[in-house]
């Protein structure tokens, strides 16, 4: 039996087979630790697509809080311009309806002077007014009673309006609510 292991076809066929050994050994090898690194690249890539997931869903939360804080942010911003625009509107009809009464009174008050003092016979002197014109009565400036309304109307919504741009102007947009 030794002669046919000494023969060439056996010294051939133990080499192949020795070398057939070695590389089902050297492929074991290669397959456990191939193994070993898809096992490990497998973790990795469960670990990236977690952190993916968290990374997503972090995003989210922060554009739904955004979303939320600017809705908040024009909730405010819309209550504080309307308190601005409730308040000026009643300032304005105010300031209307004073300004209409006085012209009234002044419009009533020379008649009322003309009809009480037509009944008596006394006189009564007048003091006289100073030349520099600071003290002049109603109609001096050269204006009819009904236009003097007017402009003092439209000075009053001029005015009115000043103040509510400035009153708007003062509302900071981007602010936090501290309430």
């Amino acid at each position: 039996m030794i002669r046919r292991l000494l023969n060439i076809q056996g010294i051939v066929g133990t080499v192949v087979s020795l070398s057939l050994a070695m590389l089902l050994a050297i492929q074991t090898a290669e397959t456990s630790h191939w193994k070993k690194q898809s096992g490990r690249f497998e973790q990795l890539y469960a670990q990236e697509q977690a952190a993916f997931s968290t990374t997503v869903a972090n995003y989210r939360a922060a554009s739904d809080q955004a979303r939320a804080a600017d809705k908040a942010n024009a909730e405010r911003v819309a209550a504080e311009q309307g308190a601005i625009n409730q308040r000026s509107t009643n300032d304005f009809e105010a300031r209307l309806a004073a300004a209409r009464a006085h012209a009234e009174r002044l419009r009533l008050r020379p008649a009322a002077a003309a009809d009480s003092g037509a009944g008596t016979g006394t006189s009564v002197s007048r003091i006289p007014t100073s030349t520099g014109g600071s003290a002049q009565t109603p109609g001096q400036d050269g204006l009819p009673p009904s236009d003097a309304l007017t402009a003092t109307e439209q000075a009053i919504q001029l005015d009115e309006l000043i103040k509510w741009v400035k009153a708007q102007a003062s509302v900071e947009p981007n602010a936090t609510s501290s309430r």
